[in-house]
């Protein structure tokens, strides 16, 4: 089955303009990243997202891979673009996103 981006962009936009007048003008996006398999391959997503300028975090139960990136200007399109990204990387290792975070600096 593939991947429905337009119906994650969607989300994407609605999330943000839920807080949107409260949002930092600048931050960093954190995207989420669960495994589909027990034996994922953690380290070939990491790699792959490092290579496209992604800072990387598992969490010690290896339930969940943080992807990082910015300081950014911080708008819906700026999400989007860069969620697409890391989840086309993602999905490629057998990864689903499970959402995105802003983390002021």
């Amino acid at each position: 089955m593939s991947h429905d981006y337009k119906a994650q962009k969607a989300e994407t936009f609605e999330s943000f303009e839920a807080f949107a007048a409260d949002a930092p003008e600048v931050a960093i996006i954190t995207y989420q990243f669960y495994p589909e398999d027990i034996d994922a391959n953690w380290d070939g997503v990491q790699k792959a997202l490092q290579d496209r300028g992604f800072r990387t975090n598992r969490d010690d139960e290896d339930e969940l891979l943080d992807a990082m990136i910015g300081p950014l200007k911080i708008s819906a399109d700026v999400i989007w673009q860069h969620e697409k990204i890391a989840t086309e990387i993602a999905l490629k290792f057998d990864f689903t996103p499970d959402g995105w975070g802003l983390l002021e600096e």
